[in-house]
């Protein structure tokens, strides 16, 4: 006897009648001479509002035609003129808006940032890579689809029904795939492609493997995005990431035969719903895989049964034909596009930090400068930035690595604006010097000069961080950010960058005697 077991659908609801007696029934249940009152008035209400534009039309035509013949035609050409324009203004306001695609510059200025970024010590090997692969996908004209969804939506299953004679390329934790592998499938009509089984995304812990499975969604013709029921917000999310690189996108609802029609018709009309103006097509498949189940024989023992299901996935093969249709060298242009976008931000954020790096070697010269500087004075003053000249070259240099165009009259302004602050903070910064060297034995012993040292790579340090977090952020040489972040810096600095600046002020210590003037 085999006995089975039905659950009800993850994310259905059971929606309590709602009370019998509600403020719209209240109204409805009004008598009906009173409604019927009510409709009387509205509808008389109405009448005399067309009654009345019909009127006031009439009178203008009559006064139009009144009118001499050249005042006429001058008239009506103003009117038709304004008509036309309102058309087309409530056209473009109400016409269907596309999605901007994410920008991609050309090949060539692509190639010269990275260049750049090599010349100056970065690790451009995966970027180089990147544009490798593009011209080696270009010259196979080999067209590839990927397959990218959540973690266990089937998409290693589906590549089994796509593909009968793939591998298995899935790991035991949770049955996902963990790198990406590449496929030969075949479409109805005979024509090949190349499948890519991407990791899934939103996994515990699986940021880069999902970074991998991005790369290479962006690196196909086309996508096949997998779910096993309605989106969730981070799903649409992913759709929408995709659709902003312009690829042609299948939304596929994955192991459809757990569902009744009836359900099944309400999933793909609410998947519609979410993915209006993204996915070219949504459609329900079934990718086969194993089921397991129960079954209870005569003696009362019960039996834990593993069969194969048969994939059902014709509706995604005839989708694939239609979108597929104008072939590798059809949809070269969008994947390019997609690769070089991708490219560009990566770039970026590599430029971005490289900027940074450049940044902290800028500030820490600049600050191993001034140590030179402190321990060259005979004591202390009272203005703890004397060494104006250092100032104003830390300023310029960081607005030039930033590609900030700040005038001497700027750059003037902000070293005297520093000045002010560590005037009147002067008393501030030596305590922190001093609470700070106590930390480090063999530092406090070595007398004031050492503290008025410490004092000035605290200042130049602190200086120098604020106007390139301030340069990068602002993207100008705006004064009072930036003295409003050293102001918190020389007041709140970290246990780590005390303890970089501690040594760097007690290395170049150790190395005034024999190489004084020492500032690379």
């Amino acid at each position: 006897m085999l006995r089975m077991r039905c659950a009800q659908p993850a994310g259905r609801r059971v929606v309590a009648p709602l009370p019998a007696i509600t403020g719209a029934t209240r109204i409805l249940g009004m008598s009906r001479r009173l409604r019927l009152l009510l409709i009387a008035l509205a509808a008389a209400a109405l009448l005399w509002l067309l009654l009345a534009a019909a009127e006031r039309a009439l009178a203008l035509a009559q006064r139009f035609l009144a009118l001499p013949g050249w005042l006429q035609w001058t008239l009506g050409g103003a009117l038709a003129a304004f008509a036309a324009v309102g058309l087309m203004l409530l056209w473009w306001l109400l016409r269907p808006r596309r999605r901007r695609a994410v920008a991609a510059p050309d090949r060539g200025t692509l190639e010269q940032r990275i260049a750049q970024l090599h010349e100056r010590g970065a690790d451009t090997g995966a970027l180089a890579a990147e544009l490798d692969e593009l011209d080696r996908r270009r010259a196979a004209a080999r067209v590839y689809v990927a397959l990218f969804g959540e973690i266990s939506t089937g998409k290693s299953s589906l590549i089994h029904a796509l593909a009968p004679q793939a591998g298995s390329a899935r790991d035991v934790r949770g049955g996902t795939t963990r790198q990406v592998s590449h496929h030969d499938a075949q479409l109805p009509d005979g024509r090949t492609l190349v499948l890519a089984d991407v990791p899934g995304s939103r996994e515990a812990g699986g940021e880069a493997h999902e970074a991998v499975a991005r790369a290479e969604v962006l690196r196909a013709h086309a996508v096949v995005y997998l779910c096993a029921g309605e989106l969730t917000r981070a799903q649409a999310d992913e759709l929408r990431w995709l659709a902003d690189f312009g690829k042609p996108l299948l939304l596929v609802l994955n192991k459809a035969d757990q569902w009744s029609r009836h359900e099944r018709e309400q999933l793909l009309a609410q998947l519609r719903r979410q993915s209006r103006d993204i996915a070219a097509a949504v459609l329900a498949i079934s990718s086969g895989g194993s089921e397991r189940f129960q079954r209870r024989l005569a003696d009362g023992r019960v039996e834990s049964i593993e069969r194969q299901r048969a994939p059902a996935i014709e509706p995604l093969l005839d989708a694939l034909d239609r979108i597929l249709a104008p072939g590798a060298s059809g949809l070269e242009p969008l994947r390019q596009h997609a690769v070089l976008a991708a490219l560009h931000e990566r770039t970026g954020t590599l430029e971005a930090k490289t900027r940074a790096d450049d940044a902290e070697r800028i500030v820490r010269k600049y600050a191993r400068r001034a140590i030179v500087g402190a321990m060259a004075a005979v004591a202390p003053g009272s203005d703890l930035v004397v060494q104006g000249v250092l100032a104003t070259g830390l300023t310029r240099d960081l607005a030039h690595l930033y590609g900030i165009k700040a005038s001497e009259v700027q750059i003037e302004d902000f070293v005297r604006q520093a000045r002010l602050t560590l005037r009147t903070g002067s008393s501030i910064v030596l305590a922190v010097a001093g609470n700070a060297l106590k930390a480090f034995p063999g530092l406090g012993t070595l007398g004031g000069g050492v503290l008025h040292a410490f004092a000035y790579a605290l200042i130049f340090d602190s200086m120098g961080r604020a106007l390139a977090a301030s340069l990068a952020e602002r993207q100008s040489l705006d004064q009072l950010d930036a003295g409003s972040r050293m102001k918190a810096l020389l007041t709140q600095p970290g246990n780590t960058r005390l303890r970089q600046l501690a040594s760097l002020t007690l290395d170049t210590w150790r190395e005034r005697d024999d190489r004084p003037s020492r500032d690379d």
